[in-house]
C-alpha cells in the first residue's frame, strides 16, 4: 500500500443495492495524485457520451484532495465528479468538506455512486464498512433540517446533502456539505436523479503518512505563514485583511478602480446605483464587508484544516427578511445576488444565501438567472405576478423559492438556469443571457479584466474562475513567474492562462485551498506531496499531473460533442459598452478574442478546433485517448 494512500474505491450500485471495494494501482495514484485528478479519470472512464446527466447511468463521485488528513494547513477540498446537468459535459465542484476528509479517514480513495435507487436512500460509511438505507423520511426537508436529523440518527457522521431543487432535478442545484457548497454544474440534480438524499461518512482511521518529520516541520512552517507570522512567496499577499473580511475583501477596488464588478446582469462593473446612495465619499456601500463584518459576523466556521479562515457567519435577527444565520455572504455571491441583481441591502444578500443553502441552489447560477429574468422582464419579454425590477429584494428573494421548488410559471421557468430560460423565452434574450456552456460565470467583468474572457469561455467546465484563478494575475499586475501583467490587454494572455490552468488543477487534485495560491504556489505543494506520499517528484511531473488532468477534461467534452463553437462568449461582451464607471465605454474585440484563442489552443499543443494532438496526448501519458480522437492536424 502506498503511503498517503488506501488504494481503495468504494462502489456502491444503487439500482443493485450492491456495495463493492475495488483496489487503486499505484501507477494510477502517481498519475493522477487525488481529489479532481481522481474524479476526473473515473469519470471520463465510467460515463459515455450516451449517456443523460440524470440517467441512472452518469456517476457521482466523491475524492478527497491528496492532502487531506494529516492537518496540514489549508488543505481542506474534496471534488464531487459527475457528467454535468446545467452543461451536458465535464462536472468538476470543489468543496471544503468534512465529508471527504472523513471518507479518506473511513479507509476510502474514492467513492463511485452509481444507478438509482428504487426508494429515497442515504448511504451510510464508517470505517470501511458502507450501507445503503432508506431515507423516505428525509425527503423534502432542506437541507438543515435533514443534516439535523441524519447526526441524530449517525452520531458523529459528516454529510452531503442534495436539497429540495436538486429533488426537483434543478439544473442549478448544489450539495450542500454543513455550510459549505459544492455549487457548480448541477451535482444535487444528479443526487436527486440517484433518489440519493444524503452520503454520510465517518472514519476513525489514521492515513499513513512517508515522513512524518518533515510533514511536522513542513506543517510548522506553513501555519505560520498562513496566519500572516512567516515568511511568504508573494510579499504582497497578506493574509490579514482575508482572514478579517473573506473573499470579498477587495469590493471597493473592483468597482471604483478596475471596473469590473458586474452590474444590473452585466452592464456594468460598478455599482453606481449603490454608490450614488452614500452621503460621503469615503463611505462604503452595504455589500463590502468592511462595512458589514463588524455588525453582523458572529464567529466563523472554517474548512477544516483552515489556518486562514475567510469565513464570516453572518447573524441578525428581526431583520424585514426575519432571522438570518448564514456561512457567507461569500464575494460571488455578493455579486449574482447583489451586484447582478442590483440589490445593495446586505440583509437581503444574506437571506438569499441563506435561501439557497437550505433549498440546495447554487447562489451564483441562481442570481445571474434572475438578473436575466430581471432584464428580461424589464423588456417586457416574460409577464409574472412578482415586480421583478432591478433592485428589488422581496422579488429576488421569492424568485429563489419558485426556482428550488420550480412553483409556477416563473419557477419552472428559471428553475433550471439562465441558458435553458433564455432558450424558451427567445425575442432575443439569448443575447444577455450571461453564461458559458450553460454556466454563469463569477464575479470579473471581463471588459475590465481581459484575460478572464479567455479564462471564462475555455474552462471545461463553462464559465468558471478557479479554473484558472487568472484574476489573481490580471488585478495584481502579477503573480507566480509572471509579472507586468496588463489587465486592459486581451492578446498574450494564452500561456500565462495556461500555466495558471495547470497549476490551479494542482490545487484541485491536492485539496490546497486556492486562497492560500499566493503563499504555496507550485513548490510548496509538491513538498507537502512528497512528504506525505514519498513519491520524490520533481518540479516538472508535479505539473504534467495537473496539465494531464486538465486535458483529459477537456477531452471528455470533446467526447460529448463540444467544440470551438462552445469557447465562446455571451455576445454583450462584444457588442455591448459598459454603461458607466472605470470601464464606461468598453467592449471586447471579437477578432482579438479569435485570435487569443488560437494562440491558447497552439500553447496548449491543441489544433485550430481545439482538438489535442496526438504528441501531446502521448507525452501526457494519455495513449488511449490518442488513438481515440487525437489530432494530427496541422496547427
Amino acid at each position: 500500500m502506498m503511503k498517503g494512500y488506501w488504494n481503495k474505491l468504494l462502489e456502491i450500485d444503487l439500482t443493485e443495492e450492491k456495495v463493492n471495494e475495488k483496489e487503486l494501482s499505484d501507477e494510477f495514484l502517481r498519475k493522477y495524485l487525488g481529489g479532481a485528478g481522481f474524479t476526473t479519470k473515473i469519470l471520463y472512464d465510467e460515463v459515455e457520451p450516451d449517456v443523460d446527466p440524470l440517467d441512472p447511468g452518469n456517476v457521482l463521485i466523491l475524492a478527497a484532495g491528496t492532502l487531506l488528513g494529516p492537518k496540514i494547513p489549508t488543505a481542506s477540498k474534496s471534488t464531487f465528479g459527475f457528467k454535468a446537468p446545467q452543461t451536458g459535459g465535464y462536472g468538476k465542484s470543489i468543496v471544503g468538506a468534512k465529508a471527504g476528509d472523513q471518507l479518506k479517514k473511513a479507509g476510502y480513495d474514492a467513492l463511485v455512486v452509481k444507478g438509482k435507487a428504487e426508494k429515497p436512500s442515504i448511504i451510510v460509511i464508517e470505517d470501511e464498512k458502507a450501507d445503503i438505507e432508506d431515507a423516505e423520511d428525509l425527503w423534502g426537508l432542506d437541507t438543515r433540517e435533514a443534516d439535523e436529523k441524519i447526526k441524530k440518527r449517525y452520531e458523529g457522521h459528516a454529510t452531503a446533502i442534495t436539497g429540495p431543487a436538486g429533488e426537483k432535478l434543478s439544473k442549478i442545484s448544489m450539495i450542500e456539505c454543513e455550510d459549505r457548497q459544492a455549487g457548480k454544474g448541477g451535482g444535487g440534480a444528479v443526487m436527486g436523479s440517484k433518489n440519493l438524499k444524503a452520503i454520510a461518512v465517518k472514519g476513525t482511521k489514521k492515513i499513513p503518512v512517508a515522513d512524518e518529520d518533515k510533514l511536522k516541520e513542513l506543517n510548522s512552517k506553513w501555519r505560520k505563514i498562513t496566519t500572516g507570522k512567516g515568511e511568504t512567496a508573494d510579499e504582497s499577499f497578506s493574509p490579514e485583511d482575508q482572514i478579517e473580511y473573506g473573499t470579498g475583501e477587495a469590493m471597493e477596488a473592483k468597482n471604483k478602480v478596475l471596473g469590473c464588478f458586474p452590474t444590473k446582469n452585466w452592464q456594468a462593473g460598478y455599482f453606481k446605483r449603490a454608490y450614488e446612495k452614500l452621503e460621503e465619499e469615503d463611505d462604503r456601500i452595504e455589500l463590502d464587508p468592511r462595512y458589514w463584518t463588524a455588525e453582523y459576523r458572529d464567529g466563523r466556521r472554517p474548512c477544516p484544516y483552515c489556518t486562514k479562515p475567510c469565513s464570516q457567519y453572518f447573524v441578525a435577527e428581526d431583520t424585514p427578511y426575519g432571522d438570518i444565520a448564514v456561512d457567507g455572504p461569500e464575494y460571488e455571491t455578493q455579486y449574482s445576488l447583489g451586484g447582478a441583481c442590483e440589490v445593495d441591502d446586505i440583509e437581503a444578500v444574506a437571506k438569499g444565501n441563506e435561501i439557497c443553502d437550505k433549498l440546495g441552489l447554487d447562489t451564483i447560477s441562481a442570481g445571474v438567472t434572475i438578473a436575466w429574468a430581471m432584464e428580461a422582464y424589464e423588456k417586457g419579454m416574460i409577464e409574472t405576478d412578482l415586480d421583478l425590477e432591478f433592485g428589488n429584494a422581496e422579488a429576488m428573494l421569492e424568485a429563489l423559492k419558485r426556482i428550488a421548488y420550480k412553483k409556477g410559471e416563473l419557477g419552472e421557468l428559471l428553475g433550471d438556469g439562465v441558458y435553458e430560460a433564455s432558450k424558451k423565452v427567445g425575442q432575443g434574450s439569448e443575447k444577455f443571457a450571461i453564461h458559458v456552456k450553460g454556466m454563469p460565470p463569477a464575479g470579473f467583468e471581463v471588459r475590465g479584466v481581459r484575460g478572464m474572457a479567455l479564462a471564462f469561455a475555455v474552462a471545461p467546465r463553462g464559465a468558471d474562475h478557479l479554473t484558472s484563478c487568472l484574476y489573481a494575475l490580471e488585478m495584481a499586475n502579477g503573480y507566480w513567474d509572471f509579472e507586468d501583467y496588463d489587465r486592459k490587454k486581451l492578446d498574450g494572455k494564452a500561456f500565462a492562462l495556461k500555466a495558471m490552468e495547470d497549476l490551479m488543477t494542482l490545487y484541485d487534485v491536492t485539496g490546497a485551498c486556492k486562497f492560500s495560491r499566493g503563499l504555496m504556489v507550485d513548490e510548496g505543494l509538491l513538498e507537502l506531496v512528497n512528504a506525505v506520499t514519498g513519491f520524490d517528484m520533481d518540479l516538472d511531473e508535479f505539473l504534467t499531473v495537473g496539465e494531464r488532468t486538465y486535458n483529459l477534461s477537456k477531452a471528455f467534452n470533446l467526447r460529448n460533442g463540444f467544440t470551438r463553437e462552445d469557447d465562446k462568449l455571451p455576445d454583450r461582451f462584444f457588442k455591448d459598452q459598459v454603461l458607466y464607471g472605470p470601464t464606461e465605454g468598453e467592449t471586447l474585440s471579437r477578432r482579438k478574442f479569435e485570435e487569443e484563442l488560437d494562440r491558447y489552443y497552439d500553447t496548449r499543443g491543441w489544433d485550430k478546433k481545439g482538438i489535442p494532438m496526438k504528441t501531446t496526448l502521448k507525452r501526457l501519458g494519455l495513449p488511449s485517448l490518442a488513438e481515440e480522437f487525437g489530432s494530427i492536424n496541422e496547427r
